[in-house]
């Protein structure tokens, strides 16, 4: 833990002018890092590449590409799938559209495909193809909101389609035979922000871009994909298991940066309104809107990013509120929220205010962090850890003027990851980024994904290695066992004919939102967390806005709410077992066993729990919610008696500190794997019936696992090791948000044992580490 006296370097300006006020003796700054600049390093356009396109890109300010653009971009032409892995504003997008466009401005029959996760970042890259004015090529986006009219004319016209994977699953593909001249002509096929393709979502994604591939094949083609990602952990083999290809990789970042100074930041710990509550820090978001102020005081010209639309928006209007209470009424115009759910002139506005310097201060979601052309800002404020190490740098990146230096403020969240994060810098500035984690072969995934295969196009023999291999093999006969496929000398059949369903964002039939006074949808939830997000009375927030559930109606998947804006959170408490069903990995390390396999959590909603934003407890109200099951993996370690007396742990302490521990682990995972921590889930037990001893387990919240508690499992000693940094890092007496408790609990955060979880964990990382 670092000393909160020590001096820390502030030669940067603007930092130096964020801590004026603090107490003395007493900062929150935890660290600072200096990223050193990086300079122009230039390289010749191919000679293959179209005179058109380089005389485009020269009149658009581009006189000479970079070289990690070029070496993408010549493994493109030549036939190869390559993924482009650079930072922020290291013109990837040049990589992808040298090879797509020079294809289609020499053969006009030539197609190319491009793919992102979000319309509004196709709709951004449609903006910056037609502004570069080539004749030759006909580019349109294509997904939910394009008129029906329009999409004869892209099907038979348009040259460049712009699109994502809802609509190609929906539509295109389904459709094939419409879309056949398309298909047929396809040279290439561009996945933006490939590594927002994670978990469960990736891995029908993943199948996805096989069934295109299976289908290309039928009409004669073989696009070469190009994927542009975010620097992350081997990005070759990520790419090559989403697409199902040998994919090249260059990771090389050659673009020009100017310096950036990084600086960590933890609020102070102050106390909830309960005498008996946990001490907790101050919020992440009102210590943002207090730094956005003074840098925009400053003439800074800032982005802060928050983890919702209703941070955003809080965050805007309390910045506002500090201008105004500190004299600089006049500023306070100069400050916006950013976020979805805004019309695209609303968003266009504010990017070009931003851009321009008519906005000073805009706080964003992390609709600001893909795609959309916002660099050269002062400063970014980061409100809580983003998720994932790529979003942070994603996000640190758009500060930094070429040349000028630029300043990055990440603050902590009550959190244990957040926590961990500001006092160990080393996990932030010296490792490697997150690995996207997909598992294609996940039996609930591929089950649908095959019923959709099949009703496009008879599945034969040679499709199940495209499909999975063996995985596949057992999948087709449990559906042909179902009735849904049938099994002919061809191949598989689709046997309704109706089309199959398969949701590419979640699993089952989701639980639909519906305001009751008017009728209108407000989003979903998945069936399988609803009873735990939206049982009645419980507060649930759409696009900053506040309301109550009325009803949840789970056998017809729909849950009414009324507006209302209460003063409290509430929060689920949930009964969970667990059951090994097939251990495929375990180790014995000397009294402590490790495994990993596939489990069936039971759990049951059985309250709710009213809280003051503050953290004061009001009331708990019983509920009766249907018992749920959900198989899945896992990832569990075990101690023996002999560990627990040697730890110095009494019988009494045990439950407490096997639950601390658990939480804390739960909190450290997505610092190795892509995944939130509402992804996952634990239980711990002081003797669990399939082990016979004190056991701990971490398992994906998803039906047939995402890939998370798999990646736990391979490095769950760094994973360990930093869940135990976590504890014994947090200056709190005997355990708050930042280190053991969990704000999805389903026990009440009860019971808590901060000195036992250093015990166990040590108990265990002895015997890990030395192995």
């Amino acid at each position: 833990m670092p000393d909160r006296r020590a001096p820390i370097d502030t030669e940067h300006p603007l930092l130096a002018g964020l801590l004026t006020g603090c107490p003395p003796g007493e900062t929150p700054l935890r660290h600072v890092e200096q990223v050193p600049p990086r300079p122009l390093t230039s390289a010749a356009w191919p000679d293959w590449a179209a005179a058109d396109l380089v005389a485009a890109l020269a009149s658009a300010g581009i006189d000479a590409p970079w070289p990690h653009q070029v070496e993408a971009a010549e493994h493109a032409w030549a036939g190869d799938s390559v993924v482009i892995a650079t930072g922020t504003a290291s013109g990837k997008s040049l990589a992808y559209q040298l090879p797509m466009l020079s294809a289609v401005l020499a053969d006009a029959r030539s197609r190319a495909l491009y793919l992102s996760p979000t319309k509004a970042l196709a709709a951004d890259q449609h903006r910056a193809l037609t502004a570069l004015g080539l004749p030759g090529v006909r580019a349109a986006t294509l997904d939910g909101d394009t008129p029906f009219e329009e999409r004869d004319w892209i099907r038979q016209h348009a040259n460049v389609v712009l699109s994502n994977p809802d609509l190609l699953h929906r539509t295109l593909l389904p459709q094939h035979q419409r879309y056949s001249g398309f298909l047929r002509r396809l040279r290439f096929v561009v996945i933006d922000e490939c590594h927002h393709y994670r978990g469960l979502f990736g891995s029908h994604v993943s199948l996805v871009l096989r069934r295109l591939r299976r289908l290309c094949a039928l009409y004669g083609a073989a696009p070469v994909f190009v994927l542009a990602s975010a620097t992350s952990a081997t990005p070759g083999q990520s790419a090559s298991r989403l697409v199902g290809l040998p994919v090249r990789t260059v990771d090389s970042d050659r673009s020009p940066r100017g310096p950036r100074t990084f600086a960590l930041w933890e609020p102070p710990l102050a106390i909830a309104g309960s005498q008996n509550s946990a001490p907790i820090r101050r919020a992440a978001g009102s210590e943002a809107a207090r730094l956005l102020a003074d840098l925009v005081i400053a003439g800074a010209r800032t982005l802060v990013f928050t983890r919702s639309r209703r941070g955003a928006e809080l965050t805007a209007l309390s910045a506002k509120n500090h201008l105004i209470e500190a004299g600089a009424t006049e500023l306070a115009d100069r400050i916006a929220a950013y976020r979805g759910g805004y019309l695209a002139q609303e968003r266009r506005a504010l990017e070009r205010a931003l851009t321009s310097g008519e906005l000073l201060g805009v706080a964003t979601t992390n609709a600001l962090e893909l795609g959309v052309d916002i660099t050269g800002l002062d400063a970014v404020v980061l409100a809580g850890y983003p998720g994932t190490l790529a979003s942070l740098w994603q996000q640190a990146g758009r500060a930094g003027r070429r040349g000028q230096d630029a300043l990055v403020v990440f603050i902590a969240r009550d959190d244990p990851l957040d926590t961990y994060l500001v006092n160990n810098p080393a996990a932030i500035f010296a490792r490697p980024v997150e690995a996207s984690v997909t598992d294609p072969t996940n039996p609930h995934v591929l089950g649908p994904q095959l019923c959709c295969a099949a009703a496009e196009l008879a599945l034969t023999t040679a499709d199940v290695e495209l499909f999975g291999g063996p995985a596949a093999e057992q999948v087709l006969a449990a559906l042909v066992e179902q009735g849904l496929l049938r099994r002919r000398p061809a191949g598989w059949f689709w046997t309704d004919r109706n089309r199959p369903s398969a949701n590419l964002r979640g699993a089952g039939h989701p639980v639909t939102v519906v305001e009751s006074g008017s009728g209108s949808l407000l989003g979903t939830v998945d069936a399988g967390t609803a009873p735990a997000t939206v049982h009645p009375e419980a507060v649930y927030l759409h696009q900053g806005n506040s309301f109550v559930v009325e009803e949840l109606d789970l056998e017809h998947g729909a849950a009414l709410v009324r507006p209302e804006d209460p003063p409290w959170t509430t929060s689920a408490q949930e009964i969970t077992d667990i059951a090994i069903l097939a251990t495929e990995q375990s180790a014995m390390l000397d009294g402590v066993s490790v495994g990993f396999g596939t489990v069936e959590v039971s759990h049951q909603v059985v309250s709710f729990q009213r809280r003051r934003f503050s953290g004061e407890l009001l009331d708990e109200t019983p509920l009766d919610m249907p018992l749920q099951r959900l198989v899945t993996k896992a990832v569990w370690y075990t101690l023996d008696a002999a560990s627990v007396a040697e730890a110095g742990l009494d019988q009494p302490e045990l439950p407490g500190a096997l639950h601390a521990a658990e939480h804390a682990a739960i909190g450290l995972l997505p610092l190795f794997a892509t995944c939130d921590r509402w992804d996952i889930g634990g239980v711990s037990t002081a003797l669990h019936a399939d082990t016979g001893r004190p056991t701990v387990f971490v398992y994906d919240g998803h039906p047939g696992g995402a890939g998370f508690a798999a990646r736990g499992h391979a490095v769950l000693p760094d994973w360990l090791a930093a869940t135990r940094g976590a504890i014994a890092g947090c200056e709190c007496p005997a355990g708050c948000p930042s280190c053991i408790q969990s704000p999805k609990c389903g026990n009440g955060n009860n019971p808590l044992d901060k000195a036992g979880a250093l015990l166990v964990l040590d108990a265990v990382l002895a015997r890990v580490i030395i192995r």
